[in-house]
Formats: structure tokens, C-alpha cells, sequence
């Protein structure tokens, strides 16, 4: 069982893996300044300077003006932060956008059209070299 975890550890495909998770975990990480410091802050000012990361419903009978004093009461009193599900929704589909045009990206590089080394016998239809002269199947000649 060991030596099956081993191998199966150090495919490729999982180091692989690895790799790609850790550096999406910093392309997140400077997804989400980009979301929070850069675009929301326009949008918010656009909708008469709201700030999206501070718009919560409070669920207790207390007023808290912001969610860090609702968190900081004793006890913590609850919060609907969606303000804060906003920016984590952009913040996804920034990331995933991002990531949609990395593939592409890859794929187009990674994939090379290849050229075609047979082709069909027009007589017999059958598959042949391209370099045939003659048809191996019906002996027809090829120009």
C-alpha cells in the first residue's frame, strides 16, 4: 500500500496539480486586491460612493453602524454581509475569466496541427501512405 501511495504521489500529474494549485492561490490573492482595491471602489462610487465590503443586514436587535462592531460585541452578533458575497462573486468570476483565457492561451500554443501522413485510395477508399505510387488494396495506380 505504501509503494502504491508513492507512486501514485509522484505522478506527474499530481506534482502537476500541485504546482497549479499553489500559484492559483496567489493568482487569487491578487485577484481579490485587484477586485477590492481597484474595481469595486470605481462601482462603488458610480452608485453614490457605497462601499460594498461595509453593506450588511444585522440580525440582532442591537444597532451596529459597521460589521467589525457587530463581530466585536460580546457575544459576536450576527450579520448578513453581502456586501462582502458581492465582491466574492466578482472576485470569482474575474478569476475564472482570467483562467478561461490562460487555457486558451495554452491550448493554442500547445496544439500544432499535424500533418496528415496518409490519405484514401480513390478507387477503394482505403487507407494509404501518402507517399504511395500505388493503392496496397486494389493495386490502382496514383498520380
Amino acid at each position: 500500500m505504501r509503494k502504491e501511495f508513492k507512486e501514485f504521489a509522484m505522478r506527474g500529474n499530481i506534482v502537476d496539480l500541485a504546482v497549479g494549485v499553489i500559484i492559483g492561490v496567489a493568482f487569487g490573492k491578487i485577484v481579490s486586491s485587484l477586485v477590492e482595491d481597484v474595481v469595486m471602489p470605481p462601482i462603488g462610487r458610480l452608485l453614490g460612493n457605497v462601499d460594498f465590503s461595509g453593506l450588511f443586514i444585522n440580525l440582532s436587535s442591537t444597532h451596529f453602524d459597521s460589521i467589525a462592531a457587530a463581530k466585536a460585541a460580546t457575544p459576536p452578533q450576527p450579520t448578513l454581509n453581502y456586501g462582502i458575497f458581492i465582491n466574492n462573486v466578482i472576485t470569482f468570476l474575474i478569476v475564472a475569466f482570467a483562467v478561461f483565457l490562460m487555457v486558451q492561451a495554452l491550448n493554442r500554443w500547445t496544439k500544432k496541427p499535424e500533418a496528415p501522413t496518409t490519405k484514401d485510395c480513390p478507387q477503394c477508399a482505403m487507407t494509404i501512405p501518402l507517399a504511395a505510387k500505388r493503392c496496397g488494396h486494389c493495386t490502382t495506380q496514383l498520380a
